[in-house]
């Protein structure tokens, strides 16, 4: 069953909702759909409240670490932490609160798969405490690994045999669709339909969602295999096509109740 996964985007130490084609180092051309008004640990109390495991936090370049260990604390062991990881870091992380880790870029050096830094990984915190972040863009009929806040896109394109090699290392791959992220204007159909036949372990789909239609389409199109992030369009961070309400009840319908608080 499809479940929703919700966010905390962060970006110069503020939740923010950005158009995700857009972040760029030098910040020219930025577009920012959305900046809350609230910190970030009043999103993880909610998040909370309403037993959302699974939620990720990403810290979108630097300058995000106070405010990603205030979310932690605010729900420990109860989000996952991503941007930046490295096996160097990632211990530090889980040990702030972090259930999970969320790698990317880290295990791309110069562009191309690093296989034993995933190992590295995996050795430091443990394969259930990993998630790999296999963000990607569209290039003609595939998809392929973008890396560096999505500037860099890699020659590693999604597939089965690829995901079955990550997903032996790690409990969870997570997936921006990088050219619609932000945008509200439909999920990538094809690749939410492709990471069903595809991932070895649980996926996470996030990227242009834009209703409450998308939940089912995503739970039809991937056999209820992958689950749904959104973002931009949640009323929680400005949206207007999907109310949190409406979001947090799809997973009650789908027997997921909220946890008493650990």
């Amino acid at each position: 069953m499809t479940l929703f996964r919700p966010c905390i985007d962060l970006h110069d130490g503020q939740v923010k909702q950005i158009v995700g084609g857009s972040l760029r180092d030098d910040g020219a051309g930025l577009r920012t759909n959305f900046v809350a008004a609230q910190p970030p640990e009043h999103f993880s109390a909610l998040y909370r409240r309403d037993g959302l495991t699974g939620s990720h936090v990403i810290m979108l370049g630097p300058g995000n670490d106070a405010a990603a260990r205030a979310a932690l604390a605010a729900w420990p062991g109860g989000l996952q932490i991503g941007g930046g990881i490295t096996a160097a870091t990632a211990p530090g992380w889980i040990q702030a609160g972090a259930g999970q880790v969320i790698v990317t870029s880290w295990l791309f050096p110069d562009g191309r798969f690093a296989e034993d830094r995933l190992d590295a990984l995996a050795a430091a915190v443990g394969r259930e405490r990993l998630v790999v972040d296999l963000s990607c863009r569209r290039r003609g009929d595939g998809w392929f690994v973008a890396i560096n806040r999505w500037q860099t896109v890699t020659d590693h394109a999604l597939d089965g045999s690829f995901l079955a090699r990550v997903g032996a290392r790690c409990a969870e791959i997570l997936i921006h669709a990088a050219d619609v992220e932000g945008l509200c204007q439909g999920i990538d159909r094809d690749l939410v339909a492709r990471l069903g036949d595809w991932s070895p372990v649980p996926a996470v789909y996030a990227g242009g969602a834009r209703s409450m239609e998308d939940f089912a389409l995503v739970e039809r199109l991937s056999a209820g295999r992958v689950d749904l992030t959104v973002g931009s369009a949640l009323d929680l961070f400005g949206g207007r096509g999907i109310a949190y309400a409406d979001a947090v009840a799809w997973n009650r319908s789908r027997g997921r109740e909220p946890r008493s608080p650990t």
